[in-house]
């Protein structure tokens, strides 16, 4: 079988390689002619673990392919897979140029079935824009060439996708066709030998339950952030909290960490645009909507911290930053809490060291590098600092040598914004705690 992917973004990349990984012969597209050359030397654009070993070993056995056109590589293709950038206007609607720009160019070239699914992240209604794209096309041609289109949603986390995509919880299709159905399912077969995860649906259900899933999951997290304010105010314990209700069946303990608010490129782009598809179609989506007003509050929960510990006076104060990329694993920094958390401190006067295992070149990309000092390590962070602020939880942070960060440091101030520390432990080595909701 041949499956061409359009987009080698992070989806797409994954995606391709996990494919020809299997044993399908995959030819990834994109219009970035530097990016493609250097896909085709197997230099990766993007952090993901696994990735890189992953796309150079298909490379090398001839599986995995990279051009920049699908004119030049269609006609030999028996399903086109969309995974392009759906990027977020301003109205928080997603902008769909990208994808009917490649229903377009399938349209202007197919010339046999060909199966066309989209796999990007798109609001209800996408594949029927979709299929009048191409069919438009073909009428331009007066042509009638048969096709289809389905919708197959990614629900990959970032920093474990490659595990995602190899072994899924489910895989959720949308077609229009047996037909259809039995391509999808030819597909993703090798990834269900050991249990059956594919749920079919119709086109729209298969639309809608991407942002229904990570609305979801965003809803877990505001709560338990809403929760831990509550907490904070009549003196109980969050993780006490947490421990109580996640023991209960029906809700379990995934998303229920509280923190400094979620970030990176798919939940906060799909709450809002699921509250833009509820008010296009005249329905407020008001539990959504107070979801995104708690994450947006709760991305200032460090700043707030930081200035409760100094009196509400920042200036001059240096702070170690810890942790840039809106959760470890990965480099992207997209709505990352870091970057409200910079800005705030910058504009208070403050003084920042930053340090990110992995995010720091990409970090560049927010902050001004004259304005931030990009540190070595976690220790170079902490030199001469009068507090630590701790916004991404990688590994290499949990069980740091506190002696030694004693000595570095001027001050002894530490807001954990993930709840990763002990406090008792810290009290006693004679700092000022701050966690969430404890």
């Amino acid at each position: 079988m041949n499956i061409a992917i359009v987009g080698t973004g992070y989806v797409g990349l994954v995606t391709g390689a996990c494919f020809s990984q299997m044993g399908i012969n995959v030819t990834c597209i994109d219009i970035d002619r530097r990016k493609i050359e250097n896909l085709n030397k197997g230099v990766i654009p993007i952090y993901e673990p696994g990735l890189e070993e992953l796309v150079k070993n298909n490379l090398s056995n001839g599986r995995l392919h990279f051009t920049t056109s699908l004119k030049g590589c269609l006609e030999t293709q028996d399903v086109v897979f969309i995974a392009v950038g759906t990027p977020q206007r301003e109205d928080g609607s997603a902008d769909l140029q990208y994808v009917l720009n490649v229903a377009k160019e399938f349209g202007e070239n197919i010339k046999k079935y060909t199966l066309i699914v989209t796999k990007s992240t798109v609001p209800v209604g996408t594949s029927l824009k979709v299929k009048k794209t191409i069919l438009e096309e073909l009428e331009k041609r007066g042509e009638d060439i048969p096709f289809e289109v389905a919708s197959n949603p990614e629900f990959l986390k970032e920093g474990a996708a490659i595990k995602d995509f190899m072994s899924p919880d489910r895989v959720v299709v949308g077609v229009e066709s047996e037909k259809g159905r039995q391509i999808m399912e030819k597909i993703y077969r090798p990834f269900q030998l050991s249990n059956y995860r594919i749920i079919f649906m119709d086109i729209t259900s298969a639309e809608m339950t991407k942002y229904a899933a990570n609305s979801m999951l965003a809803t877990r997290i505001s709560f338990m952030n809403e929760m831990a304010r509550l907490c904070e105010i009549t003196g109980a314990n969050i993780e006490k909290v947490r421990a109580g209700i996640a023991s209960d069946s029906r809700i379990g303990s995934k998303f229920l960490y509280p923190g400094c608010g979620y970030g990176g490129s798919c939940f906060p782009k799909d709450v809002k645009a699921l509250i833009k598809t509820g008010l296009e179609n005249g329905y407020e989506m008001k539990i959504i909507k107070a979801v995104e007003d708690v994450n947006n509050e709760q991305k200032k929960i460090v700043f707030e911290k930081l200035k409760l510990a100094f009196s509400g006076d920042l200036k001059g104060r240096v702070v170690a930053l810890l942790g840039l990329a809106f959760k470890p694993e990965t480099d992207d920094m997209r709505e990352a809490p870091s970057v409200i958390t910079a800005e705030l401190l910058l504009k208070a006067g403050a003084i920042i060291r930053a340090f990110d295992p992995i995010a720091m070149s990409e970090s560049k990309k927010h902050y001004l590098q004259d304005k931030i000092y990009y540190a070595k390590d976690l220790y170079d962070a902490v030199n001469g600092a009068d507090a630590i602020a701790l916004v991404t939880e990688w590994k290499e942070f949990r069980v740091p040598d506190w002696h030694r960060i004693k000595g570095a440091m001027k001050g002894n101030v530490i807001v954990d914004g993930r709840d990763i520390y002990n406090p008792e432990e810290l009290l006693a080595l004679g700092y000022k705690y701050y966690g969430i909701g404890r």
